[in-house]
């Protein structure tokens, strides 16, 4: 009978294998570097996670401070927004959790992954579409809250998270941080009025 997954060794394990991922990128990732740094073997690693695409893909979903589960503790805390205005106010929140100095390195691996996804889409495929599936789900709920028709709802949120997600990537191309905000409040500007439902 095999042994017991020790969960506290496997979740440090996952936190120090984000941080890894954060510093070295995922291009070059390879078990054997990665096991040295961590002083275990890629034996183990594949042991606790299965696959390395597994452990990256447990690594990034388990990041408390990714802005999705921060996004999803504002709509606990404050509930789901009731109009328009209030759709805006909760997007505003959420792209300052995006802009956050302490998320701000973890950016480029984002950016990694969804290319990542592009040319290896077996591997990493997966990888992108629960992180962007889990966005428009949660949009999708924030919408419908609204009294958007599922379908309406739905596509609303495949908008606002391409584009979201368009100027996280230019964001990190160019230094004009004050630039991408403005371009994001402007987005907003524009679908904010398509967000009323008339009834």
């Amino acid at each position: 009978m095999p042994r017991p997954v020790d969960q506290a060794k496997r979740r440090d394990l996952i936190d120090r294998v984000r941080a890894y991922m954060i510093r070295h990128g995922l291009a070059d990732l390879s078990l054997r570097p990665l096991a040295r740094e961590l002083g275990t073997s890629d034996r183990m690693l594949l042991y606790y996670f299965g696959t390395k695409e597994h452990m990256v893909a447990e690594a990034l979903a388990l990041d408390e401070r990714r802005p999705l589960v921060r996004a999803r503790d504002l709509l606990e805390a404050d509930g789901s927004p009731q109009d328009p205005a209030g759709m805006r106010r909760f997007m505003e929140d959420t792209w300052r959790q995006f802009r956050a100095p302490d998320l701000r390195p973890a950016l480029p691996l984002y950016l990694e992954i969804m290319t990542a996804s592009l040319l290896h889409s077996d591997r990493y495929g997966p990888v992108m579409r629960d992180l962007l599936g889990e966005w428009a789900d949660l949009l999708t709920s924030a919408f419908r809250g609204l009294g958007m028709s599922g379908d309406r709802a739905r596509t609303e949120a495949t908008v606002l998270v391409g584009a979201t997600f368009g100027l996280l990537v230019a964001s990190l191309a160019t230094d004009d941080r004050s630039g991408i905000d403005a371009a994001f409040h402007t987005l907003l500007d524009r679908l904010e009025p398509g967000w009323e439902v008339v009834i």
